[in-house]
């Protein structure tokens, strides 16, 4: 019997298992990998790493440091969850079962990333998914928004604060609202249709992009805004745990717990900014609930 399993090895995963290891609890991280942070080639907004750190070396210095604290990894995919007299039981794919008194979700999101040729060796380097960690990067850069209709407009608009140097190309061809059509317009910035079917790139550098059509564009950076990137909640909801409209798993905001006695999520799974920096604030926080849990029933 676990004081808890950690369902997710990302960043809250295991931030919250380095706590409650250091609780001197008995923890058990299953992580199926994949995730947001260990596609991200490089994060520079991580306080302490001025020049940067890929999400692979930040979980894997993590995990090093929750094995200090004897917190148990399984490599593998939990595909069940179920609760019954107080206690919780995991289920991997292979079959082996897991009890634990509580569980933290931290299935982070799945992102709905297209498949372009060179585009995974540019993530965090020279391509980018969130504004706020990386618009900076773009600062008077020439950049182009692979986008799709109204997503791709949004992500457009946002970018002008960094750089007017910018060119949308409706990816998934969708149709762009009459609004950002006409800011377009106003601030001269192209919307072109097509699919883009290579990234020319560099060790994850960027140098531009060919169109489905042939034609080849230069740019220095780009970003991805094509909608469809949800919170990976399925565990969540069999269980009985509350989900927004959008998606994430509902939590108390002090807490990180869900509607279901025991059960907490943090990260991206649950209804935040989507930042690395907060889903490791999200991960100490639901260890020191997770705490206050159990000590309060011992």
């Amino acid at each position: 019997m676990y004081d808890c399993i950690v369902i997710g090895g990302g960043i809250a995963g295991l931030q919250c298992s380095i706590m409650l290891g250091r609780y001197r609890r008995k923890v058990l991280i299953i992580d199926a990998g994949g995730g947001r942070s260990s596609l991200c080639r490089q994060y520079n907004n991580i306080l302490g790493f001025p020049e940067g750190i890929s999400g692979e070396e930040l979980r894997k210095d993590g995990w090093l440091q929750a094995a200090r604290y004897s917190v148990e990894r399984k490599e593998t995919m939990a595909v069940s969850l179920s609760q019954e007299s107080g206690s919780f039981e995991v289920e991997t794919r292979e079959g082996v079962r897991y009890k634990s008194r509580t569980v933290l979700l931290a299935t982070g999101v799945e992102d709905n990333l297209p498949d372009i040729a060179g585009l995974f060796p540019c993530l965090g380097r020279s391509i980018y998914v969130c504004p706020d960690c990386d618009g900076y990067e773009i600062t008077n850069k020439k950049t182009v928004v692979i986008g799709s209709g109204d997503a791709g407009a949004r992500m457009a608009e946002t970018l002008m604060y960094w750089t007017k140097d910018l060119i949308v190309i409706d990816h998934l061809s969708k149709e762009i609202s009459p609004v950002f059509e006409e800011l377009s317009r106003m601030e001269a910035i192209p919307v072109i249709q097509g699919k883009v079917d290579q990234i020319e790139q560099k060790d994850g550098i960027m140098a531009g992009l060919k169109l489905d059509s042939g034609r080849v564009l230069r740019a220095e950076k780009a970003f991805l805004a094509l909608g469809g990137s949800r919170p990976v909640t399925a565990l969540a909801e069999k269980l009985g745990a509350i989900v927004t409209g959008s998606g994430p798993v509902m939590t108390d905001t002090r807490t990180t717990a869900t509607n279901i006695e025991g059960l907490f999520a943090a990260g991206d799974v649950s209804i935040h900014s989507q930042l690395a920096t907060v889903a490791m604030g999200e991960g100490a926080q639901a260890a020191i609930w997770i705490q206050k849990w159990l000590r309060k029933r011992e």
